[in-house]
């Protein structure tokens, strides 16, 4: 993360720690619940960065690095 660039650490952990794993569960459905959507940085077949909506924490490739939660365009539903 680059200080300045609009990036916030809400929470970090291991998913192969039990503990870890259900505090990530839990922030993840807070910040949906909050009104967020959530995305996972992945490069696509050809090279390009992409981005992949997640509904759910299983939506999360265990190997995801990071998580992005961004906020709904406004008027929508």
């Amino acid at each position: 993360m680059r200080p300045g660039h609009g990036e916030v650490l809400i929470a970090e952990g291991d998913v192969d720690v039990r503990e870890e794993e259900k505090l990530l569960v839990e922030e993840f459905r807070r910040q949906l619940d909050g009104g967020m959507w959530a995305a996972v940085p992945v490069t696509g077949q050809s090279g390009r960065r992409e981005a992949q909506l997640a509904r759910t924490f299983e939506d999360v490739p265990r190997d995801a690095e990071r998580v992005i939660f961004f906020p709904r365009a406004a008027g929508g539903r």
